[in-house]
């Protein structure tokens, strides 16, 4: 049996290519969402509304003839149920036949390029659009879905200080109600749009980290009275995290935010959540973010464990302090990723030896630990010496039995 996985564009017929059209209308099965088959209305076949990839290979399985088409949404290619229905369909014949996606079709509406343009998706989920948005210089948002609407969006970008900026929002692409438009984000963000719209934004001076790695000088951040963690510990601390661009980092103790605000410029696709318990720590943390304009930076307020309960489960994890509830800490973070890589900074003893406590606890099978020794140069008279700064350990924490 022939299985077609056609791309049926935005939805109106008249997106399809003549290839696709012949074989839906050489097909005695169709399969997909309802507004896809809607436009075939004529022909006298079964038509069977589905959206999820275990229903329609179920339907392909029981059906007894020569050839079914499945009508996907936009490209195969392209955030496209035909990803998840490639591995149900491995003992039939697969014909995949492209359509035309929403991205290339509200590009040429909006007499824009789309190669070179950050794409994310949104739609029911948390794609980070103001870590796109501040890195990229045109990023194109798929929406939909409770919270990620066009004008929800728009309001997490006006809220960053983003509402500056030039956009362009689309809904019910290809239909009749076709609307397309097109303004600042913050005129975006006073309108409402349906569930099946898309968003595109020019950031024309996107932000770069200002180093390709960690090392920020330490009076580079907003300080007061707060302990932070210093440059040469911070970068040999970040480096061992072995971060990856769309990481999830907890960084615990945040203190003054100058680990969290480092992790979030090495990662523009990421998030990274920093948590802290003290008002005036969570205040700076809130300064030096807006300083770095780090907007994929989130500071949760409160004491863990506790705070940690609602977070994503983390790729990385850094604790620069813990408040005797370090054994709690990893353990949270280990139910959430149990493949999580945790760094722990121990400035005394007793947070060392509540480290080692930790590794036999949990019984990690992968641990590093080092001690960083860093001195400074200081004038006296016409010399300089150097004097020595506090110890720090460094622990690392991988796989535990």
């Amino acid at each position: 049996m022939k299985v077609y996985l056609i791309g049926a564009g935005m939805g109106s017929r008249s997106l399809l290519t003549r290839q696709a059209e012949q074989a839906i209308e050489e097909s005695e099965l169709l399969l997909g969402a309802q507004r896809l088959l809607d436009e075939f209305d004529e022909l006298d076949v079964p038509k069977i509304p589905l959206v999820l990839s275990r229903d329609i290979a179920e339907a392909i399985c029981r059906f007894d003839g020569e050839q079914v088409s499945v009508l996907l949404s936009g490209d195969i290619g392209f955030f496209s149920g035909a990803k998840n229905l490639y591995p149900y369909l491995k003992d039939f014949e697969v014909i995949s036949l492209p359509g035309i996606s929403s991205l290339s079709y509200f590009s040429a509406k909006c007499r824009k390029t789309w190669q070179d343009a950050h794409v994310i998706s949104c739609h029911g989920r948390d794609g980070g659009i103001v870590a796109a948005v501040q890195s990229h210089p045109k990023t194109f948002v798929l929406t939909g879905g409770s919270g990620f609407k066009v004008e929800q969006l728009c309001q997490q970008l006006v809220h960053a200080g983003f509402g500056h900026l030039s956009a362009w929002a689309g809904e019910w692409l290809s239909y009749p109600e076709e609307r397309i438009l097109s303004g600042t984000v913050q005129q975006l963000a006073e309108d409402s749009f349906d569930d099946l719209a898309v968003l595109l934004v020019e950031n024309h001076v996107p932000v770069q980290p200002i180093f390709q790695a960690p090392g920020l000088p330490d009076d580079a951040f907003l300080r007061g009275k707060v302990p932070m963690t210093k440059e040469e510990v911070r970068t040999l601390a970040i480096s061992r995290l072995r971060l990856c661009n769309q990481d999830t980092v907890w960084d615990v103790g945040a203190g003054t935010g100058s680990v969290s605000v480092e992790c979030a410029l090495c990662l523009p696709e990421g998030r990274v959540f920093a948590v802290e318990q003290k008002p005036e720590a969570c205040q700076l943390i809130q300064q030096n973010r807006d300083k770095f304009q780090a907007f994929n930076l989130y500071l949760v307020e409160g004491q863990a464990p506790n705070a940690l309960a609602t977070l994503p489960a983390p790729d990385a994890v850094f604790i620069g302090g813990s408040s005797g509830r370090l054994r709690e800490i990893i353990g949270m973070a280990l139910d959430k990723n149990p493949a999580v890589r945790i760094v722990i900074a121990a400035i005394t003893l007793e947070t060392l030896s509540a480290a080692l406590d930790v590794i036999r606890f949990y019984g990690f099978q992968d641990t590093d630990l080092i001690q960083v020794s860093v001195s400074r140069s200081h004038s006296v008279a016409h010399y300089h010496m150097m004097r020595a700064e506090n110890p720090v350990y460094l622990i690392t924490l991988e796989n535990p039995v």
